[in-house]
This record gives structure tokens, C-alpha cells and sequence, in this order.
């Protein structure tokens, strides 16, 4: 498709040539007693020059010499006429078309060097736009497409990405939207597979397989080779190949950094993944190991005291032996949730279930829950009685409740007061719970809701790290916040405060 438009548009510049003469040649004959011979043999370099400036050497010699034809016929005596009469004109002409040729030659190696500027500066601004595009872009198929359809718009060519599967196979990746059965001819993954074990560009222009239409370029990095880029680029002038390749060499290096990394990209996250796995399975065998033992060995005697001690023990003593057996299992139960709902949280698998509810109620509940555990614990409560509803899944915020409470019952000493407040704040509900524990460092105050981290205050104290994690995934699944801060009316100790939309 591409010939018969490089035909018509050169059959149109001689025609374009032919007319400028034709016109300059009429006006000259028309006012020829202004000008003479030397004059006009000057004014008939300008179609020389146009023709070389706007259309190269082709059209540029044509006009030279339609232009000493044009001289002879009607301004060299005997007019009309291509005989001279003075052999002296023969000289003449030879110098007109020296001067003409050397005069198109240079002007048509000017617009050569012009066109090439051009071409490079657009090239370089087509590799500036692509890797602007690509280097936001963190999915390996969406990157792929985008660098082919850039390949494909820049060359006008159909283009392919050839990479290498897990058994180390070589299969088409991504290919241009047009590229159609080309893409899929098994011959590309052949050539694909020598290219990618020696490292070594194939195809047209090049020292293998230069006869074919298609260039093959592998997309390497230092560490390795990631794939091959292959380009049909048809019957082009082999002269044209050098230029075209330093194109796709540079196309397929920015190429290869950009899936190099994808793919560190995407091993990072593996590598980070397996490391936050790694420090939930440690949590969790240390949670087994310490947090459960303690629960465990406190219902394990509890439980053999009733047994072996049957007649011993007062009805007061064994409600205060079941009752540390329910505390334990409480606790236990607790810890169990904590781990469950990591995993949940972990997974993705975390679903709220939000229903209208008075905070007074959640809150109520988590206090039956923990009741065994604060009888050591003053509890100061001031809710709003005007608060409205707030749209939440309780059990999850129950859930959240409790972590913050346990925390206050296990941070502070017995006999310390426990407030709990909530109030209306704009289109938010605020609850805070305050306690007059050790407090946390302002340094740690943000870190605390970080998965597994303990503040340095707390480390002599059994924990796994999670309980304040887990509470603020719920809370940001609901829209919500929480922060810790510590106490302003003069007393040490910690506030947790938890903002809740009021809104759906």
C-alpha cells in the first residue's frame, strides 16, 4: 500500500516541477527586455532549489534539465530552436548543470540531515511518552500491551512479545492488535528461543537470518534475558535497517527495565508476603506457647483441684475455681479470635455485616464479655444518651472493644480506673477509652497498630502484637479511624479513641 502513494506523490513533485517551470518560463518570456541571458540562466536555479529543498535529488535534476532545455529553446538565438548558434553557449550549459547539480546535491543532503533531526527528535520524545507511561504501571499484561501498541504506532509495523513459561518454553506473550496469524507462527518461537539462550539480535539487516522479513531483538537487562521483542519489518532497504534497529534496540531496552521491574515488583511482594507469614506463624507458635499455656494451666488446675479435692474445697472455693477456669477459657477464646481474625483480615475474607446499633449496647456487651477480669478495675462510663444509631457489624466491634479494654485491664495496675466516653462529634461518633497505665511513647503511638510490633514499655508483658492491629482493619473497614494519645487532665495512661461515621 505503502509504493503506489511513494509513486504518486513522486510523479506528482516532477509534474509540480514541470509546472514551476513552465510558469517561470512564460513570465520570463514575457519580460525579457528586463532581463538577460545570464540573468535569466540564474532565475532557473530556483526550481533546482525548491524542487531539492522540498522534494531531493529526482525532481532536482529534472528541473536542471528541463530547465537548460527550456533556456535553449526560447532564449538562446536561434529561438525555438535546440541548435546554438555560439558554440560558447554549449559552455554555458555545462556550467548550468554543474552548478545546478551541485547546488540540488547540497541542498538535498541538507534535507536529509533535516528529516533524520526530526526523526530522531521524534523518536527520543516517543521514548520519553512511553517510559512516562509505563513507569506507573505495575501489571505485567497491561504493560506489555501498552509497549507493543507504542511499537506498533511508532514503526507501523505488527509486533510481538515473546517470553519464556515456567517450564522454560517460549510462548507469545502479548502481540499487536493487528498482527492476526503472524504472531502465532510457530517459526517466531524458534528464532525466539535461539535469540533468548544466545543473547543475540536475528532477522533482517542483521548477520543471521538477514533475508527475512522480521527482526528479532532479545529484551536484556544485566541480570538476563527476559524475552524477545520480534518487529515484521517487511521488505524495507536494507539500507534503512541500521537506523531502524537502533530504534528497536532502544524500544526493546526500555523494554526489558521496565518488565525487570515488574517482576522485582511482584518478587518483593512474594518475598514480603512469605515474610509476614513467616511472623504469623512465629506470633502464632509463640501465642501457643506462652498466651495459651498460662489459660491452659489455669483451668488444668482449677479443673483437678474440683476433682481431687472434692471434699476440701467450700462451695465459695469452687465458684472461685470455676471461675478462674471461665476467666482462662474467656482469655483463651480471646486469643483464639485475635489469630482468626488476623487470618481473615490477611485473606482478603473480611466482610462486614453492618446493622443500625446503639454504641451503648456494643458496649455493654464487651463489658459482660471481660466482667471476670475487671473486678479489680474501676469502670467509669459516659455516653451521650442522645447519640444516634451507628451503622456497624457488632460483632466485629465488639470484637474491637474488647482488644482495647483487654489492653487497659493488662497495662494498668489493679484498682485503676477504666473511662469510657462517647460523644457526638459533627457527622462522626467519637469513643474513647482511657486508662492510667504505663502509657505509650509518643514515638510508639502510631506503630502499635502495626501487626506484631510491642512497644518497649510493654515487652516484659506477654502479647502477641495483633489485638490493636486487628481493631484498626475493622475500624478502617468501616470508614472509621483510631489513634492513641495519651492523657490530657493530668493523669498517666493511655486514650484510645475510635471515630465512627454516623453515616451508611
Amino acid at each position: 500500500m505503502e509504493t503506489p502513494k511513494k509513486e504518486h506523490t513522486n510523479w506528482q513533485s516532477y509534474a509540480v516541477t514541470a509546472l514551476f517551470i513552465v510558469l517561470l518560463t512564460i513570465f520570463l518570456k514575457g519580460f525579457d527586455f528586463f532581463f538577460d541571458l545570464v540573468n535569466i540562466s540564474l532565475l532557473y536555479l530556483f526550481p533546482v532549489l525548491f524542487s531539492a529543498v522540498r522534494w531531493g535529488r529526482g525532481p532536482s535534476f529534472f528541473a536542471a534539465a528541463i530547465g537548460v532545455l527550456a533556456f535553449d529553446f526560447f532564449f538562446v538565438p536561434p529561438l525555438l530552436s535546440l541548435t546554438v548558434a555560439d558554440l560558447r553557449y554549449i559552455l554555458t550549459f555545462v556550467v548550468f548543470l554543474c552548478v545546478a547539480g551541485l547546488t540540488s546535491s547540497l541542498a538535498s543532503k541538507l534535507r536529509n540531515q533535516f528529516q533524520q533531526a526530526q526523526q530522531k527528535e521524534a523518536n527520543t520524545a516517543a521514548l520519553y511518552a512511553l517510559s512516562r507511561k509505563i513507569t506507573a504501571i505495575s501489571d505485567l499484561d497491561i504493560l506489555l500491551k501498552q509497549i507493543l501498541q507504542h511499537v506498533a504506532d511508532t514503526l507501523d509495523a505488527k509486533a510481538a512479545i515473546i517470553l519464556p513459561n515456567q517450564h522454560g518454553e517460549q510462548q507469545v506473550e502479548a502481540s499487536s492488535k493487528d498482527s492476526g496469524d503472524w504472531a502465532n507462527d510457530e517459526a517466531h518461537l524458534t528464532i525466539a528461543g535461539w535469540v533468548n539462550r544466545n543473547n543475540t539480535i536475528a532477522g533482517r539487516g542483521t548477520r543471521t537470518l538477514s533475508e527475512s522479513s522480521d527482526l528479532y531483538v532479545p529484551l536484556a537487562t544485566d541480570q538476563q534475558v527476559h524475552g524477545v521483542l520480534a518487529v515484521q519489518v517487511r521488505d524495507r532497504l536494507i539500507s534503512e535497517m541500521p537506523e531502524l534497529i537502533r530504534i528497536i534496540e532502544a524500544l526493546s531496552d526500555l523494554m526489558a527495565v521496565a518488565i525487570s521491574r515488574v517482576k522485582l515488583a511482584d518478587e518483593a511482594k512474594v518475598a514480603q508476603l512469605t515474610a509476614e507469614s513467616e511472623k504469623l506463624r512465629t506470633a502464632l507458635l509463640d501465642s501457643l506457647s506462652h498466651e495459651l499455656r498460662t489459660p491452659l494451666a489455669t483451668i488444668i488446675g482449677s479443673v483437678t483441684g474440683l476433682l481431687e479435692g472434692e471434699d476440701v474445697f467450700s462451695p465459695d472455693d469452687r465458684r472461685e475455681l470455676l471461675l478462674t477456669t471461665r476467666e482462662g477459657a474467656t482469655r483463651m477464646n480471646r486469643l483464639v479470635g485475635n489469630l482468626l481474625g488476623m487470618v481473615r483480615i490477611e485473606s482478603g475474607m473480611l466482610r462486614l455485616n453492618k446493622m443500625w446499633c446503639g454504641i451503648e449496647d456494643v458496649v455493654g456487651v464487651a463489658l459482660t464479655q471481660l466482667k471476670d477480669a475487671l473486678h479489680n478495675r474501676v469502670v467509669n462510663i459516659a455516653i451521650d444518651p442522645d447519640l444516634p444509631s451507628v451503622p456497624l457489624d457488632e460483632v466485629l466491634m465488639e470484637q474491637v472493644l474488647m482488644n482495647v479494654i483487654s489492653n487497659a485491664i493488662k497495662y494498668s495496675p489493679e484498682g485503676s480506673e477504666i473511662r469510657i466516653e462517647a460523644e457526638k462529634d459533627g457527622d462522626m461518633l467519637s469513643l474513647t477509652i482511657a486508662d492510667e497505665g504505663a502509657g505509650i511513647l509518643p514515638a510508639d503511638r502510631e506503630r502499635v497498630f502495626e501487626k506484631f510490633y510491642r512497644g518497649d514499655r510493654t515487652k516484659h508483658i506477654p502479647g502477641t502484637g495483633l489485638g490493636l492491629a486487628i481493631c484498626r482493619s475493622i475500624v478502617e473497614a468501616h470508614g472509621g479511624s483510631i489513634r492513641a494519645s495519651a492523657r490530657k487532665d493530668g493523669h498517666q495512661g493511655t486514650v484510645i479513641e475510635l471515630s465512627l461515621s454516623l453515616s451508611q
